[in-house]
């Protein structure tokens, strides 16, 4: 079983800019005692309601929102590159189609104060849902309306869900 440490928000070091959109993390969350995963790239680090958090954007169809509407907590987790191919996997195939879809990854499932995350994390946040909103198109300014053109061909809008940051796990070397 792999080591962490818990950190403070302030002692974070990465850069979430790099970590989010370029290195990808996993959303994952429990429900009925199995949990699932996918990869997300959109999102963010910050300060929100005098609270540390982070935020996600999961699209409708994803199996993965079901998880997270039903589960007050989930992780978000950050892997080396060396696991960029498991990534990859979990994010483009469903839970919903292939249910044992982790099992064909390197991908060791734990879980700390009974939220889901994977052995393998350099990096784990546990994080307490706060808000969810679904997106729309009236929210784009006029002159972006480009935005909910190129991301939004089918109109399937992401939902944001704002979490509190409760723990930030680091792996010791």
């Amino acid at each position: 079983m792999a080591q962490y440490k818990e950190i403070k928000p302030e002692e974070l070091s990465g850069n979430p800019f790099r970590l989010i959109g370029k290195d990808w993390m996993l959303v994952t969350a429990k429900k009925d005692n199995t949990i699932n995963t996918m990869t997300a790239s959109w999102g963010g680090m910050g300060v929100m309601w005098n609270k540390n958090v982070a935020v996600t954007v999961l699209r409708p169809q994803r199996y993965t929102k079901e998880f997270i509407d039903t589960s007050k907590r989930f992780s978000l987790s950050f892997y080396d590159d060396s696991y960029r191919k498991d990534m990859t996997y979990v994010g483009r195939v469903s839970g919903r189609e292939e249910p044992g879809k982790i099992t064909k990854t390197s991908f060791t499932p734990a879980e700390i104060d009974g939220v889901p995350y994977f052995e393998e994390a350099n990096m784990v946040l546990i994080c307490k849902k706060l808000y969810v909103q679904e997106m729309n198109p009236e929210g784009f300014m006029e002159d972006c309306k480009e935005l909910d053109v190129q991301n939004y061909p089918n109109k399937d809008y992401h939902f944001m869900y704002v979490a509190e940051i409760e723990k930030i796990l680091i792996k010791e070397a």
